[in-house]
């Protein structure tokens, strides 16, 4: 059983996900298959066979994020640490003026566009432990890029 560490705000959009699956998605999949059946052989009904791989689709979403919400720990950020950990923000600056802003989340709320990073994405083990000041190098297709942590929230 891993465990999946989250946010409270990501452990809540697991969980309205979760809901909207249940209580939506779901009884309008089995309405979708009562409809396609009552149209009478199933082996050509195509409208059918979809209906069916939606649910199991469905099924196993359902599945998966009840797993997550079993396993979840929430994250408590410390807002006082001046050492990063999971819950942290990270500011940066590069060598060559990149700026660089990441939250270190768990894998299942890891989305870099939004700037929130894995712990145990390489970026992300390279920032845990660390604190301002600490200088550490980024491997990019270039070459290597040396950066500075500026901020720690």
């Amino acid at each position: 059983m891993k465990e999946n560490y989250i946010s409270k705000e990501g452990l809540k959009k697991l969980q309205e996900e979760l809901e909207e699956l249940k209580n939506i998605k779901r009884p309008l999949t089995v309405e979708k298959i009562t409809r396609a059946r009552d149209q009478g052989d199933l082996s050509e009904n195509a409208e059918y066979h979809e209906a069916r791989e939606e649910q199991s689709f469905i099924e196993g979403k359902i599945q998966e994020l009840e797993y997550l919400i079993k396993n979840s720990i929430v994250i408590k950020s410390d807002k006082k640490s001046e050492i990063i950990g999971l819950g942290s923000t990270v500011h940066a600056t590069c060598d060559n003026g990149t700026k660089l802003k990441y939250t270190i989340v768990g894998p299942t709320e890891a989305d870099p566009a939004q700037g929130k990073i894995s712990h145990e994405s390489p970026l992300g083990r390279a920032f845990i432990g660390k604190s301002v000041g600490h200088e550490f190098e980024l491997v990019i297709p270039a070459g290597k890029l040396k950066c500075k942590i500026d901020k720690v929230e």
